[in-house]
Formats: structure tokens, C-alpha cells, sequence
């Protein structure tokens, strides 16, 4: 069953490394969302200070949502996801694999990109700490809500409209609790751990609900 899970993750990995643009899409798209801000709010570091929790945090879930329609589109049409559904290994254990492959190439950069972001928003280096790990607890959570979605929406016609209604007011949770651990940070004698804490919850039931979910979400779309 693991040898599945590396060889599926691989597999994702590699193609998606052949289509480079959709990778730099997702990227250019969260610094297009965060360059935006300031020419319409101001220069202020004190503005921009205020509002970059909550600017990055939008700007991570719009830029997590671009690919989640691609997510099992092309093996839907080329009949790989049947083949996964009657191969022996479980199929939630697959469907984990793609969502590992989704988060390193759409989640992972972003969180990489992260001190540019504070660089740009005139944030404290003790923030910018916080704010990568934050991204790193959350961004795993928007790619495991955005599968369930990406597989009930398979194969309709319009199904990236769709996904982006089913998955935003999901990821309220994420965008709330994530901008107020960067904001809690910037605040001295505040702490972030309930904050972490809460983030590190959702990840868990994310790991444990998301690939049983999207397996079952995969079998009725199949039908």
C-alpha cells in the first residue's frame, strides 16, 4: 500500500512539474492579491501592518482554490481514477497521495514565498516566523477541504464555480484563526498557542475525516 502511495505521489509530482504554468499561476496570483492591497489602502506602515494577516490569508485560500478543479480532472478523463477505484490498495490512501501532491506544489511555495510577503508589509521578523508556521498548519487544511469538494463537483459542467462556493465558507475557520495568530504575534503579551493549538486541531481531523471523504465523494461521482 505505501509503494502505491510514493508511486501515485510521484507520478502527480512529475506531471505537474510538466505543466509548470499552473504552478506559477497559483504563485503569481497570491503576490498579484498582496501587491494589490497597498495601492488601494496606502503606504502607511501602521496600515499595512494592520492588514497584512488578513490580506495573506485571503490571498492563500483565493490562490489554494485556482487548482482544485485540475485536482482529479485529467484522470477523470483518462480513466485513471476508475483504475484507482478497482485497484487493490484502498482507495482513501490514493486519494491522500494526490492531496500531498496538491499541497507541495500549491500549499508549500506559498509558505516559502512567506518572508517576501512580511518583507513587503513592513512586518518584525518575530511575525514573519509566525506567519510560515501558521501557513504551514493551514495550507495542508485548504488542500484537504478543497478535495472533498474538487471530487463532489466531478465531471459537472462548471465545476470550478462550484468548488470555490462549496470550499470558501469552509475555510472561514482557517482564514479566522490563522490572520489572528499573525495578529496575536504583533500584539506583546499575547500569546498564539490557542491559536496553534486550534490550527493543529483542524489539521488532524483534516488527516484523519479528508481522504475517507474524498474517496466516497470519488465513488459516488464515478457512479
Amino acid at each position: 500500500m505505501m509503494s502505491a502511495f510514493w508511486v501515485l505521489l510521484k507520478r502527480d509530482l512529475l506531471l505537474a512539474l510538466r505543466r509548470r504554468s499552473e504552478i506559477f499561476t497559483v504563485l503569481f496570483f497570491f503576490l498579484i492579491v498582496i501587491s494589490l492591497f497597498p495601492l488601494g489602502v496606502g503606504s502607511e506602515d501602521a496600515t499595512l501592518k494592520k492588514i497584512a494577516p488578513g490580506v495573506v490569508w485571503i490571498a492563500a485560500l483565493l490562490a489554494s482554490t485556482l487548482a482544485l478543479d485540475r485536482l482529479f480532472a485529467n484522470d477523470y478523463l483518462d480513466g485513471t481514477l476508475e483504475q484507482l477505484t478497482l485497484a487493490p490498495q484502498s482507495l482513501s490512501v490514493m486519494v491522500f497521495a494526490k492531496m500531498i501532491a496538491h499541497w507541495l506544489l500549491t500549499g508549500l511555495p506559498l509558505v516559502l514565498i512567506a518572508p517576501l510577503v512580511g518583507l513587503f508589509y513592513h512586518l518584525p521578523s518575530n511575525t514573519i516566523g509566525v506567519m510560515m508556521l501558521v501557513l504551514l498548519l493551514g495550507t495542508p487544511v485548504l488542500s484537504m477541504i478543497g478535495a472533498i469538494a474538487a471530487a463532489l463537483t466531478l465531471g459537472l459542467r462548471g465545476g470550478g464555480v462550484l468548488v470555490s462556493l462549496l470550499v470558501l465558507p469552509l475555510y472561514i475557520p482557517v482564514l479566522v484563526y490563522g490572520a489572528g495568530a499573525i495578529s496575536a504575534s504583533m500584539v506583546e503579551g499575547l500569546s498564539i498557542q490557542p491559536y496553534l493549538l486550534l490550527l493543529s486541531a483542524f489539521m488532524l481531523l483534516a488527516l484523519i475525516f479528508s481522504p475517507w471523504a474524498t474517496a466516497a465523494a470519488l465513488k459516488i461521482s464515478l457512479e
